[in-house]
């Protein structure tokens, strides 16, 4: 992964155009990028987003944000209450304790996620 300015993206070989390539993706908008090789593929990556934040200013709009660190996840009764008692038995908000929970899936080191 490639990250500038807090947007990732995702670079690629195309084998049979010979070139490599890559998308932002941490966007709605799509913000794609191409280059002959890698020094160049970084170069075209942060002009792609250093274009796409002046168009967005050009036109007077808010550039899509990488992430809000807000989103909405449909689980079963039954788990939100065990969540739910996890939570309150370790002092801490279920919005708390989940998100230890997540960020120690992902390798983060947070504390209170210990069930």
């Amino acid at each position: 992964m490639m990250q500038y300015k807090g947007y990732v993206a995702k670079p690629e070989f195309d084998d049979e155009a010979r070139v490599l390539h890559g998308e932002v993706i941490n966007l709605r908008d799509v913000v794609t990028f191409e280059a002959d090789c890698v020094d160049d593929l970084v170069k075209a990556f942060h002009d792609s987003v250093d274009d796409y934040l002046a168009f967005c200013a050009q036109r007077g709009e808010e550039p899509d944000k990488p992430f809000s660190g807000k989103f909405l996840v449909r689980i079963e009764p039954e788990l939100h209450k065990e969540l739910y008692l996890h939570a309150r038995s370790s002092d801490v908000s279920l919005n708390a304790y989940i998100a230890d929970l997540l960020g120690a899936a992902v390798g983060h080191d947070h504390p209170l996620a210990s069930p």
